[in-house]
């Protein structure tokens, strides 16, 4: 059974897949027909909050011709002590997959371990590999120019800024493996990336393609991309103090873009805060591509879960 739980969950040939489906998509949206999914059914457990990814994945699902079922987790057996494996189990006889946003990555590996059915990962405090997938895309639009999508990401150079140690930047350190891409990772040194992340990139095979750094002018330099995050994430709100003001020399302002590159671009997954990790001035420049990387991951996700499909139909 393929599941997409990370990055490197998919192969070199599957990835390009991935970006040309998100290209048709994107360019046949509304034109409908579309019976990727045959009617199916996909589950949609969501224990976090969310804007992008539990809007974007229900229309993508009904897009694709399935039905999207909303599974709240309050209203489930799960939350009266039921196991993840029985749970699977069941879902497994009513649904063709599930999407799943969640707290500890070993959720989703569970389910996916005793479920019969693929699961994606919508995002947990380990990874957002649907993220990293539609900002790729997202950066393809505008470098690949009729070029293999792996050959225009190679080479390209994206700088994170904030906490390294996050969910986005472990993606980034992951994605930027898999798509041969240098990403310098800028932050403070007690949010530096942490071990779990190197043994992902370790068993998956690649080699790391990153950098850390404590001085944010250094990460920025001659990037193609500046990037940054939320500095408190979901369930780190007890730590905000600190953190706002540890991370306060890392805010992307207009002094790190023009270290950058002079045509560098800036990303961020949203929802942002204008003031903390970024600048007002920044997120309304002309260099911003914010927007774009959210009306993506509509396109994206569509593409890998046509790509899962497929391929667990053999």
């Amino acid at each position: 059974m393929k599941h997409f739980l990370k990055s490197t969950d998919l192969k070199d040939c599957e990835v390009e897949k991935v970006f040309s489906l998100s290209q048709q998509f994107k360019k046949t949206r509304g034109e409908g027909g579309l019976s990727v999914l045959g009617n199916q059914s996909w589950g949609m457990i969501f224990f976090k909050t969310s804007t992008r990814t539990r809007i974007s994945f229900r229309v993508g699902i009904q897009e694709l011709g399935g039905h999207p079922v909303h599974i709240n987790q309050d209203e489930i057996q799960l939350s009266r002590g039921e196991s993840i494996e029985d749970t699977a189990r069941v879902l497994s006889r009513y649904l063709h997959g599930l999407v799943i946003r969640c707290y500890e990555h070993t959720l989703l590996e569970q389910f996916a371990s005793h479920g019969s059915i693929p699961v994606v990962n919508a995002l947990s405090d380990f990874l957002h590999p649907c993220q990293v997938y539609s900002d790729a895309f997202t950066l393809l639009e505008r470098w690949s120019d009729g070029k293999r999508f792996l050959d225009a990401l190679k080479g390209r150079k994206i700088a994170f800024f904030g906490d390294a140690a996050s969910n986005m930047a472990n993606s980034w350190v992951l994605g930027g493996s898999l798509f041969g891409m240098e990403v310098a990772l800028a932050g403070p040194g007690q949010y530096a990336p942490g071990p779990e992340i190197e043994a992902v990139l370790k068993s998956s095979g690649y080699a790391p393609t990153y950098t850390f750094h404590t001085d944010p002018m250094e990460a920025a330099e001659n990037a193609d991309v500046i990037y940054t995050y939320v500095w408190v994430s979901m369930c780190k709100e007890n730590e905000a103090s600190d953190r706002l003001d540890i991370m306060s020399p890392y805010q992307v302002n207009a002094s790190i873009m023009a270290r950058a590159k002079p045509e560098a671009l800036f990303m961020h997954c949203l929802p942002a805060h204008p003031g903390f990790e970024v600048t007002q001035e920044v997120m309304d420049s002309r260099a911003s591509i914010v927007f774009d990387q959210a009306e993506n991951r509509l396109h994206t996700q569509k593409a890998i879960l046509a790509m899962l499909a497929e391929t667990n139909k053999h």
